[in-house]
Parts: C-alpha cells; structure tokens; sequence
C-alpha cells in the first residue's frame, strides 16, 4: 500500500514506558529502530518514519460508570452532553476525519484504472476503508473546539489535508484534501448526531462526502454508515455499522449501492457488507460482498446468484459449527458482543478490492489505533513553528492525555471549554457572529445540497488572524 510504517512491530508495553520514565531519556533523541518514546525517525533512504507507538499507554475504564453519566441521556442528543475525559481516546474528531486517508492508494488505484467500472470499485473500496479504523475503536475522540484546525501533509502517501469546526452547535467539521499531484480532490463536512438508547450510543454521520478524480472529469458522492456502540451500561463494549451506502458517480450516472447489515440473530451478519454497482440504466454490472473489518470482493451478478442458490440448497438443514462465522456461548447475554472469526467467504472467481491494514502489536494498550493513528498526534520538532496556532497537535489537554497524565488533561479540558463559552457569551454580548477561517457555507456542486466549502489560502500559511483558542 506504500505505507511505511505497515511492516513496522510498533513494540509497547508499560514496562517499558516506565522504564523510560525512570531514565528520563533525552526525548530528541533516536535509536535505529524508530521506536525510541515513539519519536520519528528519518530513514537512510531520506523517506520519513512516523512514531510507531505512543509516549504512554491506555488507562483502565474498569473503575469508571458510563451509567452514571448517560442515565439521565436517553434519547437526547448528546452533543451538547459534558462527557468525562475518561471516555476519550487522545484525538480530536478533526484527527479522527483525517483517518479516511489511511487506504488512500485505493483512490491513487481508482484515478489510474481507465475503465470507470473499475474506478468505482476501487472507490467503493475506499469509502468502505473510511470507516474500518473505527473496529474496536470504543473511546470517544475529544469534541474539536469552534475554529479548531488540523492538517496533514504525507509528502510519502501523496496528499495533503485540512480541516477546520465551522460550527459548535451543531457540531460541523469540514474537510478538504488534495492529492500532491493534482490527481484528486476529496472533500466534505460532517454531523454527527448522536444518540443515547440505554444499551447503546448511535451516531448517524450526516454531511456529504465528495470525491473528485480529476484526470477522469469525475465526481462521487455519499454518505458514511451509521455507526453504533454496543454494551455502555455493563459487559464489553463492541461497535457495528450498519445502514444503506449509496456512491452516484455524477458524470457517467454509475451508483454503487452498499449494504452495511447490522448484526442479527447471533450475529450472523456483524460487520458484513453486501451490494452491486448498477449502470444509469440500473443494470447490475457487478456484485461487491465482504466485510468492513477485514476485506471486500467483487464477482459478476451470474456468479454470485448461482453461488447464492447453490448455498441455500445444501446449507437449509446445515447447523452451526465452531469452525463457522459465530460462535456464541450459551451463557452470553443477548446483547453482549457476538465472537466471530474475521473471515468471508470466498466466492470462486471474485477479485479483491481492499482488504485492511495490519494494526501494530499491543494496539489494545493504544486505544485499539491503527499504525496511521498513531502518528497523527505527533509533534515533531519544529513543527510548532510553522503550525497554525489553531491544530489539534497544541491542544493541551489532548496531549496530557497522550502523555498519560489524565488529572492535568482533565483540568485542561475543563479550561477549553470554559474559555470556549466565555468567548460565546462575549460576541453574543457585542452581537458579533462566528466567522469561520478556512471554509464557508455554500452548495455541493454534484448534489445542489448544502454543504461547507474550502475557501482555500491555507498553505500560504497566513496565520495572524487565527483565533486564541487554546
């Protein structure tokens, strides 16, 4: 996938976080590994290795009731809800939106296919990546402040990416992305809404996501599945999307159509997804089946429907086995987490369109992150110096929760949002309204639907009128 940090072992472990503590290691400092409290490496070959761990490990939610917060919640909206920092994992939502770009050689494949049945495979891939960071991603990432920024620039995966909170309330994050070599553009805003439904906390991402191939003339659109978070009251949490994908390509009339399938009876169907690309006379040109953890695949209609039927023939009477999709223990409560083997059944024929990265060793004292992840909070030296005063890496409380120092990052948290409506109260005071930096409201040029748009100039990196957020 050209990821540099794929092979990496991403070693970690608490012993040796303290150890480090204990030697008060120069943290300038860098061994060959690039794996020295997680600082980045410069390779011999000059290509850049990102930090393959985080400078502390994850702390026990054991002691902590998710109950006692959300019991007076149920059905509300919840963005408006204070949470505990202790729900959190150490990124910001504009960090965690960054993490679409992870599979990003699924969109450099879709801009070099000259076929565009082959381009909406690859971009159906890619939209169904987005969300694979997500798997066992149960910490909640810090709500980004009104005029929060965050970019990126992967000189070594051929883009560059900014985001800007346009809005409080509503929660807006908007979202532009190039690619280095002017091959694409990807862009959007997003809604979460959430909602607390006793067992469970949904969120339903509205906002409109658009991907542009320009070498093809090409644009595509969609909507991201809705996301759920089982189990908050009692037992372990586990996480499922589910809902109706559509993908138009808006100049050939093409649509892909996917379907997330929520879990099921005995979870048969957890993290499934099934769907087809039509033409713009709604004939079926191909068939894509996999699941959203682990893998998609692509075969024509006329093989998948005789597979189909042939599996129904000789699997009515068929009983589950361990060696199956599930198992499930006669003592698992209904709504606990299904345990399911991460396989898809391969149908003879079919092509592969993704299939997802490797997470590091010891990811589950990392938040659950993937390899991407964890590099998108780092701060490298000198980079303050050219950062707007406004990204997530100068967040404060967002670092002391990096650095495993929760009391400081809890009382910093407290702070931001106080001077956030200390701030609110005054314009509302000297009827002054929010201006945004970065993007400005306006239409999506596919759909005619509202939308946020890049206003562009931030490279230029004029950053004297940012506000005084932090």
């Amino acid at each position: 996938t050209g990821f540099d940090s794929d092979n990496s072992s991403g070693d970690f472990s608490e012993a040796n976080h303290k150890a480090a503590e204990m030697l008060d290691l120069d943290p300038h400092q860098s061994n060959r590994t690039g794996k020295h409290n997680g600082e980045t490496e410069i390779q011999e070959n000059g290509i850049k290795r990102h930090r393959t761990s985080l400078p502390a490990p994850m702390f026990s939610r054991s002691d902590f009731s998710v109950w006692s917060i959300l019991k007076k919640c149920i059905g509300l909206e919840l963005s408006k809800i204070t949470m505990p920092i202790v729900f959190n994992e150490p990124l910001s939502f504009l960090q965690r939106i960054t993490e679409y770009m992870e599979h990003i050689y699924l969109i450099n494949k879709a801009c070099s296919h000259a076929n565009p049945l082959e381009r909406m495979q690859a971009v159906a891939a890619f939209a169904v990546s987005a969300v694979a960071s997500q798997w066992e991603r149960t910490g909640k990432p810090f709500n980004p402040l009104l005029g929060e920024t965050y970019e990126l620039t992967r000189e070594d995966l051929g883009f560059r990416f900014i985001s800007e909170q346009v809005s409080h309330h509503p929660p807006i994050s908007a979202f532009y992305s190039e690619g280095l070599n002017k091959d694409f553009i990807f862009h959007g805003s997003i809604y979460p809404k959430l909602k607390f439904w006793g067992k469970s906390i949904e969120a339903e991402p509205r906002g409109t996501i658009t991907l542009e191939l320009l070498k093809h003339n090409e644009a595509y659109t969609w909507t991201n599945p809705t996301c759920c978070v089982h189990n908050v009251i009692i037992g372990k949490l586990w996480l499922e999307q589910y809902g109706t994908v559509e993908i138009v390509n808006h100049s050939t009339g093409d649509k892909c159509v996917l379907n997330f399938k929520p879990c099921g009876l005995f979870g048969k169907e957890l993290h499934k997804v099934e769907g087809y690309i039509q033409d713009k006379n709604k004939k079926k040109l191909c068939v894509i089946y996999g699941k959203w953890t682990e893998c998609l695949w692509c075969t024509d209609p006329a093989t998948y429907e005789a597979y189909k039927k042939n599996e129904k023939r000789g699997g009515e009477q068929k009983k589950l086995k361990p060696s199956e999709d599930v198992i499930k223990s006669e003592n698992d409560e209904a709504d606990d987490m299904p345990e399911v083997q991460e396989t898809v059944q391969f149908i003879p024929g079919s092509k592969l369109l993704w299939r997802i990265n490797c997470r590091p060793p010891n990811s589950s004292q990392m938040y659950n992150f993937t390899s991407f992840a964890v590099s998108l909070n780092e701060l490298e030296k000198g980079m303050e110096a050219i950062l707007a005063p406004t990204d997530c890496r100068l967040r404060p409380d967002i670092r002391n929760m990096e650095d495993g120092n929760m009391d400081l990052a809890s009382k910093e948290k407290e702070r931001l949002e106080e001077k956030q409506r200390a701030a609110r109260k005054e314009r509302a005071k000297d009827e002054v309204e929010w201006q945004t930096r970065w993007f400005h409201q306006g239409t999506n040029p596919y759909t005619g639907t509202p939308d946020w748009l890049y206003s562009g100039g931030y490279f230029d990196r004029n950053f004297s009128d940012c506000p005084d957020i932090y």
